[in-house]
C-alpha cells in the first residue's frame, strides 16, 4: 500500500463515522468490544461474588467459633450432671441394693463408699461392706453407674483384682445401673458379677 493511500485511508477513517463502522465491523473489532465489556462486567460480578463468599466464610468462622463455645460449654454441664446423676444413683443403690440382696441372695448388709489402699493405691468402691450370709461373713463390692457397657464391667473387675488382695474370704460383686447394655449382662456373666437394673 502506498503512503498516499494509507494517509487517505487514516484520513477516511478519522473523518467518516461509517466508514469507520464498517472498517471495524469487517475486522470483528466491534464484536471484540462487545466481548471484552462482557467480560468486564463478568469480572465485575465475579469481585462481587468473591467479595460476598469471603463475608459469608467470615460469618461461618464466627459461627463456628460461637458453637464450638457452646459445645464446650454444653459439655461441661452434661459432666456436671452426670456427676450429681452419679451421686444420686449410689444414693438410690445404697437404699435398694441391701433388701435386693436380701430377698434374693440372703444377705444381710448396709453398703457404704469405700476407699481402699493396694501397694500404695487409692482404689473407690462406691458400693462396699461386709455382710453376712447363713452366718458366714461376705464382703459386697458394687458398682453404681447411669448406664452400664462390657467395657465397665471389665473395668470393674479389674478393680476388684487389685483389692481381692487385702478383702478376704467371700466376695460378692455387683454392678448397679438405669441401663444395662447386653455386652454388659455377657461380661458380667463370664465374671460372675451380678447386675441389677435401678
Amino acid at each position: 500500500m502506498s503512503a498516499d493511500l494509507k494517509r487517505k485511508f487514516l484520513k477516511m477513517l478519522k473523518e467518516d463515522e461509517t466508514f469507520r463502522y464498517a472498517v471495524m465491523a469487517h475486522l470483528g473489532i466491534e464484536d471484540i468490544r462487545a466481548s471484552l465489556s462482557t467480560l468486564t462486567e463478568n469480572v465485575n460480578k465475579l469481585t462481587i461474588s468473591v467479595s460476598e463468599l469471603t463475608e459469608a466464610q467470615r460469618r461461618l468462622t464466627e459461627s463456628l467459633s460461637t458453637l464450638t463455645q457452646r459445645i464446650e460449654s454444653l459439655a461441661k454441664e452434661v459432666g456436671s450432671l452426670s456427676s450429681t446423676i452419679g451421686f444420686r444413683l449410689e444414693d438410690i443403690a445404697r437404699v435398694v441394693v441391701p433388701g435386693w440382696l436380701y430377698r434374693h441372695e440372703g444377705i444381710k448388709v448396709e453398703l457404704e463408699r469405700k476407699f481402699i489402699y493396694v501397694d500404695g493405691e487409692e482404689i473407690e468402691l462406691n458400693l462396699y461392706e461386709e455382710g453376712v450370709r447363713n452366718g458366714e461373713k461376705i464382703a459386697v463390692i458394687g458398682e453404681a453407674k447411669h448406664r452400664i457397657y462390657g467395657d465397665d464391667v471389665r473395668r470393674f473387675q479389674s478393680k476388684i483384682e487389685k483389692v481381692r488382695k487385702v478383702i478376704k474370704g467371700e466376695v460378692y460383686k455387683l454392678m448397679f445401673g438405669f441401663l444395662i447394655h447386653h455386652s454388659a449382662e455377657k461380661e458380667a456373666e463370664k465374671r460372675g458379677i451380678r447386675v441389677i437394673a435401678s
